[in-house]
């Protein structure tokens, strides 16, 4: 059966128009240095393959990518805008042909050619040439640019919190936006190199490993389509493009059809835990031209960066900071830059009280507050590391073993106490705002977690006594005096808000996640994807639940609407072991804190969030979009 497809460009636009869009063409613009590539299908040169450079719209999600060559110039455009072609080898020159504007983030995209079994309509290639700079000269760090399906997985995982698919990545125009999507594009150089289209094994900072086996079985199954000649034949038999294409809907197993590689490769990071035994087997029909590649099916398809050495140890909690940087409590406190190097030093951050604190969170400042655990204190660090808080830290206001730590929207500080069931407010100057017991009463036990909504009040999750209780912002219990304990909660441990104003909260000995509304009504409680354990919970900006499962090992998805993504083994991806923390960034990036001494990064899994979550609730885009 033969399955007509349009496989041309118009149908990969949808109908928009993808020319120039607000100031990236302005012309005050300098014009561009010349680029030099290469563009490989496997290991074979494609040949009349249209290069297409774009920029990163940033006047909004979904927007199209904003072409960058002058039409005029290179002689060639279409409706996917201005382009130049490959020669015999597989090599192209873009000359001073283009203009980016400084700080907006740059890709090149390889439409069709032919790699030797015919015009492929159906390949798409990307590589990502990240942040345009003052000079536009790109040729500084990279004098040839390869392009091929190792380079495509790296761009398609790192921009994929904010493409839609090859011809549509975008972001608004807000600074914790442009924060965000510059740190993913930056963040495609952790996971191949540019010069050569080779997936790496260690990051560049060399504290991260890469999965290159991942990365190879994922090129690889790119190639079975770009080195075939496109045709779409199926179901029986089906052609590798088929295949591909059917398995990588933009839902995974529905929704939009791709039409050329790139965008499937998108799809693929999107939905990493559909028809992996489908799109696994792909790459043999390739014949398995990167090496090496996975030596049997992966549990998942997503892409972790594992990053060890220096402070890590036991670590138990992570928070992100408006600049993308993770901060990971554990016997010290680790800061990984948004590429994964160490913004603490090797060492970490040490002394002043710090031992081993439990809970961490991150203000409107960028300073990080820490909940002191058996020290019983409070720590405070700023941005640049410097502490806040003494030589022992801020004590008192009846903390007992402070386990949890929140900030609201008025930079205050929320401390829960787990030996005596207590809640203190601290000022942010360290102050306490409480009187020296805290918060009492009202169903508190063995405090867990802290929660703030949107109206600013604080929502208290107690183990022991299986409840929910909440406080408003000026001290009155709101829930009676045993707190809420419907919804079938069960040892709730982890708490988080949605956009919604709706509270997702672990439940340990059930083996669930309990969502219950603003008005205290159960909305759904759900299990499986590997829930057991679970011991940290955050909310992506498309509302997605990702929780972290120290019993099982794996971090589980569960989207706005209650449907757990994951299998049952949960990703596993980059090596996760024994996850406590769990946080998402603004680039889209899932941050866990492993016990066993060190942090997975999962690129490009979620959707990007506001952080931290004080200036989400300060702006009111709590679990939002940057």
């Amino acid at each position: 059966m033969r399955l007509a497809f349009a496989l041309v460009v118009s149908a990969m636009l949808t109908g928009c128009s993808v020319g120039p869009t607000g100031p990236i063409n302005s012309p005050s613009s300098p014009a561009g240095l010349p680029l030099q590539g290469r563009v490989h299908g496997g290991q074979q040169p494609i040949v009349g393959a249209h290069i297409y450079l774009f920029a990163a719209n940033t006047t909004g999600y979904s927007q199209p990518s904003v072409s960058l060559l002058n039409a005029a110039s290179t002689g060639y455009s279409d409706s996917v805008g201005a382009y130049v072609l490959t020669a015999n080898d597989g090599s192209f020159t873009i000359t001073s042909d283009y203009t980016c504007t400084p700080n907006t983030q740059v890709y090149l995209y390889a439409l069709g050619g032919n790699a030797g079994a015919g015009t492929n309509n159906a390949s798409g290639l990307m590589a990502i040439l990240g942040n345009c700079p003052t000079a536009d000269n790109f040729l500084v760090a990279t004098p040839i640019i390869w392009v091929n399906e190792v380079s495509t997985i790296a761009a398609a995982y790192a921009m994929a919190g904010f493409a839609t698919d090859a011809t549509h990545v975008s972001s608004s125009g807000t600074a914790l936006a442009q924060q965000g999507i510059a740190n993913a594009f930056a963040n495609a150089a952790n996971l191949a190199t540019l010069a050569t289209g080779v997936a790496r094994t260690t990051t560049p900072a060399g504290n991260g490993t890469v999965p290159q086996t991942v990365i190879d079985s994922l090129a690889n199954i790119l190639a079975a389509c770009v080195n075939s000649d496109g045709e779409v034949l199926g179901p029986y038999p089906a052609s590798n493009c088929y295949t591909l294409f059917f398995n990588a809907q933009s839902l995974g197993s529905s929704g939009n059809i791709p039409t050329e590689t790139a965008t499937a490769a998108i799809n693929i990071a999107h939905n990493p835990a559909s028809n992996i035994a489908n799109l696994y087997n792909l790459q043999y029909a390739a014949g398995s031209p990167f090496q090496p590649a996975l030596p049997s099916q992966a549990y998942d398809f997503t892409v972790g960066l594992n990053f060890s050495g220096g402070s890590f140890n036991g670590s138990t909690a992570i928070a992100i900071d408006g600049s993308g940087n993770a901060w990971i409590a554990g016997n010290t406190v680790t800061v990984l830059s948004p590429s994964g190097a160490f913004a603490s030093g090797v060492s970490g951050y040490t002394g002043h009280g710090l031992s081993g604190p439990l809970g961490i969170a991150i203000d409107a400042n960028g300073t990080a507050w820490l909940a002191g655990g058996s020290a019983n204190n409070i720590i405070k660090i700023s941005s640049s590391g410097t502490f806040g808080s003494g030589s022992g830290g801020f004590t008192g206001g009846g903390m007992s073993y402070p386990k949890t730590i929140a900030i609201d929207a008025a930079n205050n500080v929320w401390i829960g106490s787990y030996l005596n069931g207590s809640v203190a407010e601290m000022s942010n100057t360290g102050v306490f705002i409480t009187n020296s017991s805290g918060y009492t009463g009202g169903g508190l036990s063995y405090v867990d977690s802290i929660a703030i909504d949107t109206a600013k009040d604080v929502w208290v999750t107690s183990g022991l006594t299986n409840a929910v209780t909440e406080i408003s912002k000026t001290g009155t219990f709101l829930t009676g005096s045993s707190g809420y304990t419907g919804a079938g909660l069960d040892n709730p441990v982890a708490s988080a808000f949605d956009s919604a104003g709706n509270l997702w909260v672990t439940d340990d000995y059930g083996k669930s996640v309990t969502e219950i509304s603003s008005s205290l009504s159960p909305i759904g409680t759900y299990t499986g994807g590997g829930l057991q354990g679970s011991n940290g919970i955050a909310i992506d900006g498309a509302g997605n639940a990702w929780i972290s499962n120290n019993a099982t090992s794996c971090v589980t998805e569960i989207t706005s609407a209650g449907t757990v993504v994951t299998s049952s083994t949960g990703y596993i991806g980059g090596g996760i072991f024994m996850p406590n923390g769990i946080a998402v960034d603004g680039s889209g990036n899932v941050w866990v804190a492993n016990a066993s001494n060190n942090a997975v990064e999962l690129i490009g899994a979620a959707t990007p969030v506001v952080t931290p979550i004080a200036v989400a609730l300060a702006n009111n885009t709590l679990g939002a979009r940057p």
